[in-house]
């Protein structure tokens, strides 16, 4: 097969080499083999609930259907991995926090190389058991005491249920966990995003039955317009998650041994949306709060309050600006934590690299701060158009297809699917030149 060998393969070597090179073609079978674990392993029932009592108990609870959305309905199902890969999404975000806050995570990180990250890994693994432990025990206390008009949700309850629950659920988290990292070490692609994908992807049938109904009742315009704009943001999430500002920088001419090289020229790529989706669902979290402060205080301005935070509300602006603050502000906190302006500058200066026409050192740090912040700008309003523009043509046509995080569901499928498929050629790219030196 004729390639190209400084281009990037195109869609016919990819398939060709995930087809013929055994490598590839195994780590494709693996991939796919442990994510239909998880999927079944969803549906093994945790024993002594009645579900369709539970099922009544909590429909409608907000936070039930945050967890269930990144479980892929695991929480509704109630199955032994209901909690998935909660746990680690939690305890990642917590060690990254930790990681900016203290110099002794940092100091792992930074200066120990791979034997660092190592030991960051398994403080992860520590943190994530721990958090399961504690999401499991919250969960199973909540549905041993639940009932649903004097029916109780668990006809045999007690602190012998409550244990059975609590282990059954941590063992699923671990499996799951472990099941991420097999994912990454020996497939394709990073596993807990394979597996917040699996998760999205299972609700998409639930979606296009959704669109059959409406497009059933005559009303075929509606269903055009909402997937025109599914398409559209497709599309424009595509570009903006690719997007990056190339600033110039200029390596001095330097000698190594006899031999003299001249001044090199590069850039320094800064992502149009660094924070990625973390910044939705960030602001998805706290959106959420108040209806949950609201069902548990039965406080009358509370619930008022909660009420205005809702896309189908009397005063809808009120939720625009609420949603729209947020994910600005957990933007900016989630790209101060990505990307240090300070640890550039120097590491620029270490490589005897500069910004033309800008001094080394705290000129250098003021202006990656300056181009950081306004690019951070930029990708949180984008982040916002994601997530209302759905919000926007739904109220527009009067109903629709889209439903709970659709926007969100939608940042992450696109964003998992680039980087996986970056990865294949990547892979393909390293075949290539194996191919080269054999010849």
């Amino acid at each position: 097969m004729v390639v190209s060998r400084g281009k990037t393969p195109s869609a016919q070597e990819t398939f060709m080499q995930m087809a013929q090179a055994a490598g590839l073609r195994g780590r494709i079978f693996i991939t796919i083999g442990l994510l239909i674990l998880v999927r079944l392993g969803i549906y093994l029932p945790i024993p002594g609930i009645d579900r369709a009592l539970f099922k009544s108990a909590f429909a409608g609870n907000p936070v039930f259907g945050f967890l269930d959305f990144f479980s892929g309905g695991g929480f509704s199902a109630l199955g032994i991995f209901a909690l998935g890969i909660i746990p680690f999404i939690n305890a990642s975000i917590i060690l990254q926090l930790l990681t900016a806050a203290l110099p002794s995570l940092e100091r792992l990180q930074k200066d120990e190389g791979e034997a660092g990250r190592r030991k960051i890994s398994q403080i992860t693994r520590y943190v994530a058991l721990g958090w399961a432990v504690i999401q499991s025990t919250g969960f199973a206390i909540l549905v041993n005491g639940a009932n649903y008009e004097g029916s109780p949700v668990v006809p045999n309850a007690g602190p012998l249920f409550i244990a059975q629950m609590i282990v059954a659920l941590v063992a699923g988290s671990m499996f799951v966990m472990w099941v991420g990292e097999l994912i990454t070490e020996r497939g394709v692609g990073n596993g807990a995003s394979l597996l917040i994908f699996l998760s999205i992807v299972s609700g998409l049938p639930a979606t296009l039955g959704n669109a059959l109904k409406i497009a059933e009742t005559g009303e075929v315009a509606k269903v055009i317009i909402l997937i025109s704009v599914f398409i559209f943001m497709i599309v424009g999430i595509v570009f903006v998650q690719e997007g990056t500002r190339r600033i110039p920088i200029v390596y001095a001419r330097r000698q190594v041994g006899r031999r003299l090289y001249n001044e090199q020229k590069s850039y320094l790529p800064l992502r149009l949306n660094s924070g990625g989706v973390m910044p939705i669902i960030f602001a998805s979290a706290m959106l959420i709060l108040p209806q949950t402060l609201a069902g548990l205080t039965n406080n009358s301005k509370i619930i008022e309050f909660a009420g205005y935070l809702s896309p189908n509300s009397s005063l809808p602006w009120v939720y625009v600006i609420f949603y729209l603050s947020m994910i600005v502000f957990f933007s900016y906190f989630y790209a101060s934590l990505v990307v240090n302006p300070i640890d550039m500058s120097q590491n620029l200066k270490k490589m005897g690299a500069s910004i033309p026409g800008i001094r080394p050192g705290r000129p250098t740090t003021e202006y990656v701060e300056r181009v950081l912040n306004r690019l951070t700008l930029l990708g949180a309003f984008f982040l916002g158009a994601v997530v209302l523009i759905p919000v926007a043509a739904e109220r527009a046509v009067g109903g629709g297809i889209f439903s709970g995080f659709g926007a969100t569901s939608l940042l992450i499928l696109v964003g998992v699917a680039i980087d996986t498929a970056k990865q294949i050629q990547t892979y393909v790219i390293s075949q290539r030149y194996e191919g080269m030196v054999k010849q």
